[in-house]
């Protein structure tokens, strides 16, 4: 397939429907961010450290949208990290696989989860200041360019996730 495709084809993937999971929110709370668009919150924000120094971590959190506008989700930032991408797990051939994604929709009304085994944030190239038991901040980026800033807790590898 020609490569030119492959964007036109993860924007009509995307609009067809949420691939987030619905649901309440959780207990943790990231203080309130004035810059975010309205309806944005994040919640139970945390970066996995890997368990090897230089490879990869992740970032998971919970998103919900109570505004009346469907939000998309197109690059994030970590404080302290050269890359972060969206990705999600996915069953390729019986086999699990994991891919980068464009964008991620949060559909007005409705809460997406990036958590362990699905969408998360793959963050590499840490500054070695990143350790378990301190904190940094992620910045996402909405189509149209609104934002919305968050803290993680750092956790060791094998920490809950």
């Amino acid at each position: 397939m020609n490569r030119s495709i492959w964007p036109a084809l993860a924007l009509a993937l995307a609009a067809l429907g949420p691939t987030g999971c619905s649901g309440g929110a959780d207990e943790t709370t990231a203080p309130s961010d004035p810059a975010a668009p309205e309806g944005i919150s994040v919640t139970d924000g945390r970066m996995s450290l890997p368990p090897v120094a230089g490879n990869p971590a992740a970032v998971y959190f919970t998103i919900t949208n109570a505004g009346t506008k469907d939000m998309f989700i197109r690059s994030a930032f970590v404080d302290g990290a050269g890359t972060a991408t969206l990705h999600m797990m996915a069953t390729w051939d019986r086999k699990a696989d994991m891919q980068e994604i464009t964008q991620q929709p949060v559909r007005a009304g409705e809460t997406v989860k990036f958590a362990p085994g699905g969408l998360h944030v793959m963050v590499s190239d840490l500054d070695p200041s990143l350790v378990a038991g301190g904190t940094t901040e992620v910045t996402l980026t909405f189509a149209g360019g609104d934002k919305v800033s968050f803290p993680v807790e750092i956790l060791a590898a094998g920490d809950a996730r």
